[in-house]
């Protein structure tokens, strides 16, 4: 439900003059701000809790949410809908266990997606992106395909379920799970090449309770197990996690 992003969490600084004309604008759906106790790298080298954005909000066929980005569907038809989207990675900072591997930069990441949701409360869908501005010989391209289905439970509350399956080529991977030579010499960790293909897969549970007219508090679980060639990493093996566990919670603002 939730992804740290400092571009984003840089917007909600303007959040409350945001609130103010969002209603004049016709934007529509929900902001807010949480906690979240999540993975430091996707690696699961250790576990941070910080400050976090959410947000699921709708103007016109532009939309932004801290899932998918800022999202545009320029092509919609009988519940499909297609178009470009931008999202942004969070770097690493190579410091204490992962002292001497090399640091990897924020990038952003561009790309286009396809999306079925013939209903509000379920949809399937398709991204592929290649990432923007990362450092030289690192970042590459990512896929993310997957489901989610919603239902309401009684008393206002509303529950969600998400499963994706996340893939990167080898140079994405290896640009967070691979050791070079030179990273081996300076760290703990043996090297290793990474190579593309399915990186992992996720399961997300999701639940909104309102707690005012137009306030809510938003909740997310998230289980992710790594595979394959991220699964098989020397950072992974010796500090990292393969099953990794994020819990999510923020107080959201709805806009008509």
């Amino acid at each position: 439900m939730f992804r740290i992003t400092s571009a984003v969490f840089a917007a909600l600084l303007g959040l409350g003059g945001f609130c103010a004309t969002a209603q004049a604008t016709g934007i529509t759906g929900e902001a807010g701000l949480g906690m979240s106790n999540q993975p430091y790298d996707p690696t699961g080298s250790r576990y941070e809790t910080v400050p976090v954005p959410y947000f699921d909000l709708d103007w016109g066929d532009v939309s932004l949410s801290t899932d998918d980005g800022l999202t545009w569907s320029a092509l919609k038809t009988n519940g499909f809908s297609a178009g470009p989207f931008i999202n942004y990675i969070p770097g690493r900072n190579s410091n204490g266990t992962l002292r001497g591997l090399h640091n990897v930069s924020a990038m952003g990441e561009a790309g286009g997606f396809v999306q079925y949701s013939p209903a509000d409360f379920w949809r399937i869908f398709a991204f592929v992106g290649h990432t923007v501005g990362a450092n030289r010989g690192q970042g590459g391209v990512l896929g993310r395909v997957g489901g989610e289905v919603g239902y309401p439970l009684g008393l206002g509350i509303i529950g969600s379920s998400e499963l994706a399956a996340n893939f990167a080529d080898g140079r994405q991977t290896q640009t967070f799970f691979g050791v070079s030579n030179k990273d081996a010499r300076d760290s703990e960790f043996r090297p290793y090449k990474a190579s593309g293909g399915l990186q992992n897969v996720a399961l997300t549970q999701n639940f909104e309770f309102p707690l005012a007219a137009k306030w809510s508090l938003v909740t997310s679980a998230s289980w992710k197990h790594l595979t394959n060639s991220a699964a098989d990493s020397t950072i992974v093996k010796q500090e990292g996690r393969v099953n990794q566990g994020e819990v999510q919670a923020a107080i959201s603002y709805k806009f008509n």
